[in-house]
């Protein structure tokens, strides 16, 4: 497991796979950070790659073999046993749907340089039923936020006047996550910045709308914390 983890490390956060900080994975998850860390070295079922920067890298599919362990255990499992039936998993594969989050209610700030990619974003997020506001410079992001307080932000790093910048800010000022955009391998610095994922353009539609849902999901918003599993 550890060392097919390390072997995808130059894989993720490229092609359009996202990157997710341990910070959104424990909002996602509901579950403690102490406890994600603790599980990595002890059972080695699930262990991030590291970004240049040293910080965990969780990709999708590991962030589903944490969902995996976590319904495994709410059924009455041990933690030992629901990462025993992991490795199970994994050797034979079988079918795990997540659930589905509620329908979205919710308002999604997109801020982007061109508006040829701001108006495909809008588009995605607006065929799954999200509301979009989009702005072209921080300061008119920074607008968006203070009327709207939208519930996710999109930034695209390479905006003008500063999309690392934008990314701190919004952190600073807001809860919601922040997805991070660029044609770049600006993983390491996204998530230094406050971003909660990272995905690299161009974009595909599905992982940018399974990222977005993964953010926004049910598991970060309905579910009760586990900060006492150990």
């Amino acid at each position: 497991m550890s060392n097919a983890g390390t072997e995808g490390a130059a894989h993720r956060g490229s092609g359009g796979r996202p990157v997710y900080s341990i910070g959104a994975v424990v909002k996602m998850l509901g579950i403690d950070a102490s406890t994600l860390r603790s599980w990595e070295g002890r059972y080695q079922g699930v262990v991030p790659v590291r970004s240049r920067g040293g910080q965990r890298l969780y990709s999708r599919d590991d962030v589903e073999h944490l969902r995996f362990v976590l319904v495994e255990m709410e059924g009455g499992s041990s933690p030992a046993d629901a990462h025993r039936l992991l490795s199970e998993r994994l050797q034979s594969p079988a079918v795990f749907t997540p659930p589905e989050p509620e329908s979205p209610t919710v308002v999604i700030l997109v801020a982007e340089r061109d508006r040829y990619a701001a108006a495909l974003s809008e588009y995605f997020l607006r065929t799954e039923g999200y509301e979009v506001c989009v702005a072209f410079d921080p300061l008119a992001a920074e607008r968006r936020l203070a009327e709207r307080h939208p519930d996710l932000s999109v930034v695209e790093l390479m905006l003008a006047g500063g999309g690392l910048d934008l990314c701190r800010r919004l952190a600073r000022s807001s809860d919601a996550p922040v997805l991070a955009l660029s044609s770049l391998d600006l993983a390491d610095e996204a998530l230094s910045a406050g971003a909660s994922a990272f995905l690299t353009k161009p974009i595909d539609p599905l992982q940018f709308v399974s990222t977005v849902r993964d953010l926004l999901g049910r598991s970060a918003i309905t579910r009760p914390s586990r900060t006492s599993i150990s």
